[in-house]
């Protein structure tokens, strides 16, 4: 058997406690740990160039073209695992301890890795902690220049089958406590990454008119400030998604802002009358324990909303910054109707909940374009109701293809700086089959707006469709390192990864998720479990589906969906057969 010699950085992790997790409820712990494979450690690896070498049932090997590659790697699991602990009961935590080297490994012909590089990552990741990383000091040397990390130095330490002592050094990462393997001399150190300077989450702002019908509006003052920060370069600004999972919530700002990985949160409030408009915003740096940076209130005539977001968005880049907001931001294309914009807030997000809902978002947002016709959202979002309503819901194509193309293009014509119209037609260019099309409409909205989760979402879909599952799911990990509580649709775009790299029961957990199941995702679901030998399960998920859709067939849903080729599209329909859906 042929063998290569060669450098490599290895990540080795493993459960703690994993045999009593398992011998009280082996299903939980298979099903929870199926979900962090899929949903957290899986991206993460591939968003980091990891090559995974090895699984066993509580563990993996990795192999990464650098340290810093593997440690960045490793500290972001574990921080993820921290919020995914959070309100679990410590008997019930799945805890990872984490070790990193580099060293000397023997590939051998099927990719495996063997020698004494993998052997030492092994026993160092026994001496870590609970939720913590244990170096080799040969990694430690290398990453420690670039690299923020703070450490205890373990001093030489004699790992089991080791002949002579290692020096390690250990990183407490989120929760990580002491344990044995620390001297009773060393000090516990946070090993979390330092978030960026320019790092900013908006929360759901707070609707004080005593009008719940008003709740549309300050949720969608709250969108269209987080898209403006979204616009200014080099800002790092949490996606929509993930700072409304906060409303109507009593938060601590330190908190949340550690959980999103950002330096300070922007909270208000907004009331409403018929002619006149009143804001309280207030900038916190929680990076330096909660102090308050700026705070100011707006009166003004209800006329003036966009001025005011302007207004907003410049005194936050100047706060964060200190440089002049004007510079910075990127002029957006603003609505000159009042009530165009209402209908179009009110409508946003419609069209992923049901049919009847897609059909009142595409009526609000004809209504919209029809008071203004320049208004460049409203022509993207009727654009996105018209394609759901033949791609998701099930419609004639005929007429809504050709119009959803048409509004698409025009919103791109009215404002081609506006990364959300672009990825719109990003969208609609994918599903007319025009995929070089489509990739460049995606990589323009990403190059407008880097922090356009949803943008980098969809290149994920776009990669499945032409047959490269793992460069969609290395998309799909920076989507949600950008949205880390993201909407369920971005599991469904990782159930068909995982699908189409023959990980079944990873997708079954992607795409049986809560948020997820239901947003379209059904269909994928029944092709994962039938693919993963669960076939009676898929029967039974079939003929619920049918009762609802009674005209689904295969070859409509092969011919909606983009695949370049149908090699690619094959596993979705052995599935479909196998659970029974129709041809």
């Amino acid at each position: 058997m042929g063998e290569n010699r060669k450098l490599a950085a290895i990540l080795a992790a493993d459960v703690v406690g994993y045999s009593r997790l398992a011998s009280e409820d082996e299903d939980r712990t298979l099903a929870r740990l199926r979900a962090l494979r899929s949903d957290l450690i899986d991206p993460t690896i591939a968003v980091h160039n990891g090559r995974v070498i090895k699984r066993t049932g509580d563990g993996a090997l990795v192999e990464f073209r650098s340290v810093v590659d593997a440690v960045r790697c490793a500290i972001e699991v574990q921080n993820g695992m921290v919020e995914r602990n959070a309100g679990v009961p410590q008997g019930r935590r799945i805890d990872f301890r984490i070790g990193v080297h580099l060293g000397d490994v023997v590939e051998e012909s099927d990719g495996d890795l063997m020698g004494d590089g993998v052997n030492i990552a092994s026993r160092l990741e026994g001496v870590a902690a609970p939720g913590s990383i244990c170096l080799s000091e040969d990694a430690y040397r290398q990453v420690k220049a670039r690299l923020d990390l703070s450490v205890t130095d373990l001093g030489n330490t004699q790992l089991k089958n080791i002949p002579e002592p290692i020096r390690v050094y250990l990183l407490q990462v989120g929760i990580a406590k002491k344990t044995a393997a620390t001297s009773e001399s060393a000090t516990s150190h946070q090993a979390r990454a330092t978030p960026p300077k320019l790092s900013i989450a908006v929360l759901p702002f707070v609707n004080m008119s005593g009008d719940a019908e008003q709740e549309f509006f300050t949720d969608g003052l709250t969108e269209d400030i987080i898209t403006d920060l979204s616009n200014v370069p080099g800002f790092f600004v949490i996606a929509r998604n993930s700072t409304f999972a906060c409303k109507g919530k009593s938060i601590d700002v330190r908190h949340i802002a550690q959980d999103l990985g950002v330096r300070y949160i922007l909270e208000g409030s907004a009331r409403r009358s018929v002619e006149r408009l009143r804001i309280n915003v207030q900038l916190i740096d929680a990076g330096s324990g909660g102090n308050h940076v700026w705070a100011e209130r707006f009166d003004r005539d209800l006329a003036d909303i966009f001025s005011v977001q302007d207004e907003v968005t410049r005194r936050v880049v100047e706060a964060i910054s200190g440089k002049l907001g004007e510079k910075n931001i990127v002029a957006r294309s603003r609505p000159s109707n009042l009530k165009a914009y209402d209908l179009c807030v009110r409508s946003r997000g419609k069209w992923n909940i049901s049919r009847s809902d897609n059909d009142d978002a595409r009526s609000a947002l004809e209504s919209a374009v029809a008071l203004d016709q320049n208004y460049c959202e409203a022509h993207s979002n009727l654009a996105l109701a018209l394609l759901f309503g033949w791609v998701v819901w099930g419609e004639p194509q005929i007429p809504g293809r050709g119009k959803a193309l048409m509004h698409a293009q025009r919103a791109v014509e009215i404002d081609p700086g506006d990364s959300h119209a672009r990825r719109i037609l990003g969208c609609v260019q994918l599903f007319e089959r025009n995929w070089d099309e489509a990739k460049s409409e995606f990589d323009a909205a990403i190059r407008i707006n880097p922090n356009n989760s949803d943008a980098v979402a969809w290149m994920g879909e776009l990669e499945i469709y032409l047959g490269k599952p793992q460069a969609a799911l290395t998309a799909c990990a920076e989507a949600l390192r950008l949205n880390p509580r993201p909407p369920g649709w971005y599991f469904w775009i990782i159930g068909m990864a995982q699908i189409s790299t023959g990980h079944y029961e990873e997708a079954v957990a992607s795409l049986s998720r809560d948020e997820t199941y239901g947003t379209g995702s059904r269909e994928h679901l029944i092709a994962a479990l039938a693919l993963a030998g669960r076939v009676p399960e898929a029967r039974e998920e079939a003929r619920l589906f049918l009762a609802e859709n009674p005209d689904w067939k295969i070859a409509d849903f092969t011919t909606n969906l983009p695949f370049k080729s149908m090699i690619t599209a094959q596993p979705f329909v052995d599935g479909w057969r196998l659970a029974g859906l129709p041809d």
